[in-house]
């Protein structure tokens, strides 16, 4: 777990101190309202990880003027998504064990910060699987910390905290919200001024059911997850074999995130001459060019969210045709002295043409491994290029640069089928 003090804590200013589970969402804001209005100084700890960011509780805290603490739980979560102790909800997400999780993290930050208890923004019955008398109760029992985490919000209608009991806050000035109607809290809003404030919806990628899918996919070819493949699946049109994971931007927007979290170790693959989409293969294990011809064995393609966006998403025209600078294997060098993304477009726009492979031992490899031809195809299959007789992929591995060549009958099987 890291730590990132955004809005340091400094030294306290009132008798007491409430670290605050700070979503940015309406609720956290409230209940930190409510505390305030109480005089108890308000610290916030958000969290982030590879399924949701920390964007909006920085915005919201710096709108407050509170001091905020991130703390990146990536490795943390992943263990609870691969074992959870009390389940999962709709999707992938471990609600109960997650929210324990952070309420656990915070009441061993509270000594560090001088926090007196932590608080939340919870409401009884607003969530009826994650948010019922049972799964409060579940909440607190795994934070470790009992009878110190506070409800603002539905404090009247759960049992006094050790905070209402030794006078820190005033129990009758606290909420009795319950159930998922938004009125009382819309109420609150106006009352404090609160202009900008999120919806409940949350903001986890483990709720959702197309991404909750490919984890499924991805854990089962992994056997675990790991950061960087959850990193990598976030966007494009997401291909599993036995060995490789095949990634196909639908945009520029995904291509740019294909680049910025493809591996050293990874495959990029592109149109040459024209322009189209970036994919990447990560493989499963690095293996040996003797190994090259093993990878494909036993190995079955499916698309893991297959709905994606039509083809109208792909890039478009050629421009006119610019004086053609050749590269090659003996110019390693330059390659890595072009920035990925240029190097990219050049390639798409004619203005760089990779050569043919050469024949050393990792070059042969790639060329080989059927998850590397595959990722080739489905480039041209979802490019312009799919309209042409012949086209060419590029392949970018490790400094190096070459071009494949195919026929239309290879990706022709991608193609949907005329009417």
């Amino acid at each position: 777990m890291e730590i990132i003090e955004i809005r340091k804590p400094g030294k306290k200013k009132k008798k007491v101190r409430a670290l605050l589970l700070f979503s940015g969402g309406l609720d956290s804001v409230l209940a930190g309202k409510v505390l305030e209005e109480q005089g108890v100084e308000i610290v916030c700890l958000t969290f982030r990880s590879s399924f949701f960011g920390a964007r909006e509780a920085i915005k919201a805290a710096a709108e407050q003027d509170w001091p905020l603490i991130v703390a990146d739980i990536t490795r943390e979560q992943i263990q609870v998504v691969e074992n959870p102790r009390y389940g999962y909800g709709r999707q992938l997400n471990p609600c109960i064990d997650c929210h324990g999780q952070m309420a656990r993290i915070a009441g061993q930050l509270l000594q560090r910060y001088r926090a007196d208890f932590v608080a939340t923004g919870e409401v009884l019955g607003e969530r009826p699987k994650s948010q019922n008398f049972q799964a409060l109760g579940l909440v607190e029992k795994l934070s470790g910390i009992k009878g110190l985490v506070l409800r603002p919000l539905s404090a009247k209608l759960l049992a006094p905290t050790l905070p209402e009991e030794k006078g820190l806050v005033e129990r009758d000035k606290l909420l009795d919200i319950r159930g998922r109607s938004r009125k009382r809290q819309l109420e609150l809003a106006e009352k404090y001024k609160l202009k900008e404030y999120l919806t409940p919806a949350g903001g986890c990628l483990l709720t959702d059911p197309g991404f909750a899918a490919r984890a499924r996919q991805l854990r089962r070819w992994r056997g675990a997850l790991w950061p960087e493949d959850i990193e990598l699946v976030k966007a494009g049109r997401v291909f599993l074999e036995a060995g490789a994971i095949i990634v196909v931007g639908r945009d520029e927007r995904e291509n740019d995130h294909l680049l910025r979290t493809a591996g050293e170790t990874d495959v990029l693959i592109t149109t040459a001459g024209i322009k189209g989409p970036l994919a990447v293969v990560r493989l499963k294990a690095e293996q040996g060019a003797d190994d090259g011809q093993k990878a494909g064995k036993g190995r079955q393609l499916q698309a893991v969210f297959p709905k994606a966006v039509s083809d109208g998403a792909e890039t478009g025209n050629q421009k006119e045709p610019e004086p053609v600078e050749s590269l090659t294997e003996a110019e390693p060098e330059k390659v890595r002295g072009l920035e990925l993304q240029a190097l990219v477009m050049k390639i798409q726009e004619g203005r760089l043409s990779p050569e043919a492979a050469g024949t050393g031992a990792e070059e042969v490899w790639v060329l080989k491994n059927p998850a590397v031809r595959e990722a080739c195809l489905l480039t041209i299959r979802y490019s312009r290029a799919r309209h042409l007789e012949r086209a060419a992929a590029a392949i970018i591995r490790r400094g190096k640069v070459f071009r494949l060549e195919f026929e239309k009958a290879a990706w022709k099987k991608y193609l949907p089928p005329q009417p």
